[in-house]
């Protein structure tokens, strides 16, 4: 039986979101413009019952209320992309790593270049959060939802910026 694909579009301070669900479960989130979006009929069709609790806690991140999120997550990408997005995942709130630091913490110090595309294809930016990941020297590089984005989470997360509500 093929896996059912459904997705809905939510608002958010980082302008509309488009949440994908299989079998229910969130699978991608992508965002207005983002690079490695891909083509809209990939989507399935539009249902918004699956997506209660993400939106709930996207909800709450944006609101400040919410520092690590709890869904469950239907990925797929290679064995590599899966440690990444797992790594990715332990990065705390309001902290920040540099690719090679990744790299080591996979075991594979001189893999930052690999760690780098394996974070920039997270299909779940936000929830996996791969705006935490930043270049050498803490230099903001390489997001696939923008510069601008990513700057907005980071100051949302370290809270040195306004409330996202309030962009």
């Amino acid at each position: 039986m093929p896996a059912t694909v459904r997705h809905t579009v939510v608002d958010s301070p980082y302008e509309p979101l488009t949440l994908v669900a299989v079998d229910g479960v969130l699978s991608r989130l992508h965002m207005t413009g983002q690079r490695h979006r891909p083509p809209e009929e990939t989507f399935g069709e539009p249902d918004p019952r699956p997506f209660g609790e993400v939106i709930r806690q996207l909800d709450a991140y944006f609101a400040g209320e919410l520092t690590e999120f709890d869904l469950p997550l239907h990925l797929v990408g290679t064995p590599f992309q899966l440690r990444v997005w797992e790594a990715l995942c332990r990065i705390p709130y309001g902290e920040t790593r540099t690719y090679g630091e990744l790299a080591e913490a996979l075991g594979n110090p001189t893999a930052s270049r690999a760690v780098g595309l394996a974070n920039g294809k997270n299909p779940v930016g936000i929830v996996v959060p791969c705006h935490r990941v930043v270049g050498a020297g803490g230099s903001l590089t390489g997001y696939g939802g923008g510069l601008d984005r990513k700057q907005r989470l980071l100051a949302l997360e370290s809270g040195t910026g306004e409330p996202a509500g309030l962009f």
